[in-house]
């Protein structure tokens, strides 16, 4: 469901992507690069095509160059999987943002941002408002919160992984579904290809 074309069209005319462009730039030892050399790079180097994904996810830009399958002059027989391919790819996009690598989460981002807050006003409480004879509670409360935000942590965790791994399997599921449609007949896969995001209009 990921279009190469659009993929390596988007990699060499679009800000967003420029540390990926550097990355093929650095492979292929030259500057000046078709689209067409891009696309080939994808299927030779999955790690381009991987950090053009995590781009995305991380700019909350979907990687499913899909669109959901119209139903008008669907034949009877097609509907059933169709509306599964559809169902699947609403899911799909709704946990993709959990493909991303935990450690590179803004969840964690967040967390770790709240841990620095709450330090910052354990030792304002402290020095600033001289409640050094409350210190060893303050500094319980401030355990408290790491430990409460570790526990958060590991159920975020958790979270990514049983998400990722539902991912991939109901991607595999989804793709092997639309290709049995277009055997069928029901469906020309080409046509439900989105060759550009709204984003990147």
């Amino acid at each position: 469901m990921i279009y190469l074309k659009r993929v390596a069209r988007e990699i060499k005319t679009i800000g967003l992507y420029d540390l990926v462009f550097q990355d093929v730039q650095k492979i292929l030892q030259k500057k000046e690069i078709e689209v067409f050399e891009i696309e080939a790079l994808l299927s030779s180097h999955p790690e381009i095509l991987e950090a053009y994904k995590q781009t995305n996810v991380e700019y909350n830009i979907s990687n499913i160059h899909l669109r959901d399958i119209p139903f008008e002059d669907l034949a009877f027989t097609c509907k059933e999987k169709a509306n599964r391919v559809n169902t699947n790819l609403t899911k799909l996009r709704e946990i993709e943002k959990y493909t991303l690598d935990f450690e590179q989460s803004s969840v964690l981002v967040i967390i770790m941002s709240i841990e620095f807050f709450v330090l910052f006003s354990v030792q304002y409480f402290i020095v600033l408002l001289d409640l050094k004879v409350w210190q060893w509670e303050i500094y319980g409360l401030f355990a408290l919160s790491v430990l409460g935000a570790w526990l958060y942590a590991k159920k975020a965790r958790k979270k990514f992984e049983t998400n990722a791994v539902m991912y991939e399997k109901l991607y595999d599921e989804t793709l092997e579904m639309v290709d049995e449609l277009e055997k069928e007949e029901c469906i020309i896969k080409k046509k439900l290809m989105i060759e550009q995001s709204d984003e990147h209009i």
